[in-house]
């Protein structure tokens, strides 16, 4: 580790970094506010929206224009017979399995309300039972909503759509696998909803294809929508636990304010709007997020909304595009993209512009994105996380070398200084302002620094906070496994050798390291670093105690070799 009071300053910006995090949970400055989304629907108890109003005079020149559910001032047409509330209560559902997902998609709106993730399992020890990262009811209510709005006759996420099949499966040789819903009207407005699905991908094309056969123009716009549930202990994790630190909550993304992140707990405060091209929205958690990706050429209206339910606290994050036009006999296409999947670094820029954002690596992101680069390049030649972290802290080792070897230097010059230092004690006695003045004359006559061990720490901080988040947020290094009884990077070390291992380093460069100009009390806060880092890295993912246990053994053999070097030259 080096000196051993670098490493308590470590510990304690450390420290005051996550106590920092945590304030700006609760009293950072909230996203900017903006008016009221006048394309908002209100949904009722069941997250579901009443029929958008239809046979109005004329078509809508915006989406601002479109009357939508909850209005009050607009009469709802009763369409739903007594086979359509049958079948929604039997919650018909199509089944479509790929060889990354698993989905289900109700005919009910064509709302996608289950995605397992088939290369994810939610534990090791249990491989057949994987993320399912949407899901229907319950406290983890998460689906993903799309449909039409207009003022005449269109199908939105309440419309009952019809299926020729209930199954799909992607063949092992197909290029990609359409699953297509088809909605009429009795105005002769023909809707087919497709679901496009492609091996090895997480995002789906979603197209809406309308054609026109009745006598009138038709306008309207798409709109695409992601609602979640979010109980209340969801923040209840522990202090050591990823999934308190990484963010959980909703991002949008545009080309001119790149990456805005709001939690949950502000849209209910702070409805959010923007229009803007070429953006997305996303829903985002540990390791997983979804998102739906208009066209890039769209000027897209995004919206929050907060929904009082009477049970667990509900979200909605939306997308309206503009409004277009089908004369009689004319087919038009809406399309957007909806992606349900994991953070894979390397393949989110090719989705979308901005996707990588979703790895949230906060304000360390400019040293944080080149380290994980860096990692999976290595990780390319070894095969193997585990290894591929050893060796990437004996890079950044190598980086900091001269940094360091300065540090060990004025760490073995203190430590020959010492004997003097302990008779300056004893001819001064109690007379703190004479053993000051003396110990720094005597520093100035030797030219030993006394902080030269500290800046070589300070200037490596920001490198290790960076690499905590790497190793919290990568989604490669999920439940990877190292050697040995190290079967999982993600947890904690099962058997507490890795922080041992790391307090023997610890103390061992503890004999190496004077404690200079330290008080009785001092000296023994010191003896018990090793102690309380050990038992706050029992709880830490094994990933980042094995970079910390690497660096503390580098450091002690460099800190030993130095100290050799300079005694022997004596």
């Amino acid at each position: 580790m080096g000196n051993l009071r670098p490493v308590l300053i470590i510990g304690l910006v450390f420290l005051a970094y996550m106590i920092w995090v945590e304030w700006q949970k609760d009293y950072g400055p909230a996203p900017q506010a903006g008016q009221e989304v006048r394309s908002t629907q209100a949904m009722d108890g069941n997250g579901a929206a009443p029929d958008i109003p239809s046979a109005l005079p004329e078509a809508p020149d915006t989406v601002e224009d479109l009357p939508l559910a909850g209005d009050t001032t607009t009469e709802l047409p009763q369409q739903q017979d007594e086979a359509q509330t049958a079948a929604r209560a039997e919650r018909t559902v199509i089944n479509v399995t790929t060889d990354v997902l698993k989905a289900e998609i109700d005919l009910q709106g064509g709302t996608v309300v289950s995605a397992s993730l088939l290369d994810y399992p939610v534990e090791q020890k249990q491989p057949d039972i994987k993320v399912d990262l949407l899901q229907s009811s319950g406290n983890n209510l998460f689906i993903a909503q799309s449909g039409l709005l207009s003022r005449q006759d269109a199908p939105n996420h309440t419309s009952m759509f019809e299926s020729a099949r209930l199954d799909y499966v992607l063949s092992e040789n197909a290029a990609e696998l359409r699953v297509p819903l088809t909605w009429r009207s009795e105005s002769g407005i023909e809707v087919v909803k497709t679901f496009v699905f492609r091996p090895g991908r997480y995002d789906v094309e979603v197209l809406h294809e309308l054609d026109n056969r009745g006598p009138e123009p038709w306008a309207g716009s798409r709109y695409d929508q992601l609602q979640r549930t979010v109980p209340e202990d969801e923040d209840s994790a522990g202090f050591t636990n990823p999934e308190r630190y990484s963010f959980f909550g909703i991002g949008f993304y545009n080309p001119e304010d790149k990456f805005e992140k709001i939690d949950f707990d502000d849209v209910a405060d702070d409805k959010f709007e923007k229009t803007t091209p070429g953006g997305w929205l996303a829903m985002i958690q540990h390791y997983f997020f979804a998102a739906w990706i208009p066209p890039a050429e769209e000027q897209v209206t995004y919206s929050t909304q907060a929904l009082s339910t009477g049970g667990w606290p509900r979200y909605i994050a939306r997308d309206v595009s503009p409004a277009r036009q089908a004369a009689p006999g004319e087919a038009i296409e809406f399309t957007s993209k909806l992606y349900l999947g994991p953070k894979l670094q390397d393949q989110l820029p090719d989705i979308a512009p901005g996707l990588e954002y979703t790895v949230n690596y906060g304000i360390f992101t400019v040293f944080s994105k080149p380290l994980f680069w860096l990692l999976s390049k290595i990780h390319g030649v070894v095969g193997n996380w585990g290894w591929a972290i050893v060796i990437l802290t004996i890079f950044i080792k190598l980086a900091f070398f001269k940094l360091t070897e300065a540090q060990y230097r004025s760490t073995a010059r203190m430590r020959k200084l010492q004997p003097r230092i302990e008779q300056l004690k004893e001819r001064n006695g109690d007379d703190r302002q004479r053993m000051s003045q003396a110990m720094m004359e005597m520093y100035k006559k030797e030219k030993v620094n006394p902080l030269g061990g500290c800046l070589p720490i300070l200037v490596q901080i920001p490198i290790f906070i960076a690499l905590y988040w790497v190793l919290l947020e990568s989604v490669e290094l999920r439940q990877a496994p190292f050697i040995l009884w190290i079967d999982n990077l993600s947890e904690r070390d099962p058997y507490f050798i890795l922080p041992l291992l790391n307090a023997v380093f610890m103390f061992a460069t503890q004999r190496l390291t004077p404690m200079v100009g330290m008080d009785p009390l001092q000296q023994k806060m010191m003896q018990m670093m090793p102690i309380v880092f050990s038992i706050m890295f029992a709880f830490f993912p094994a990933g980042l105690v094995l970079y910390w246990a690497t660096n503390a053994g580098l450091s002690l053999a460099q800190q030993y070799y130095i100290t050799r070097k300079i005694a022997a030259s004596d």
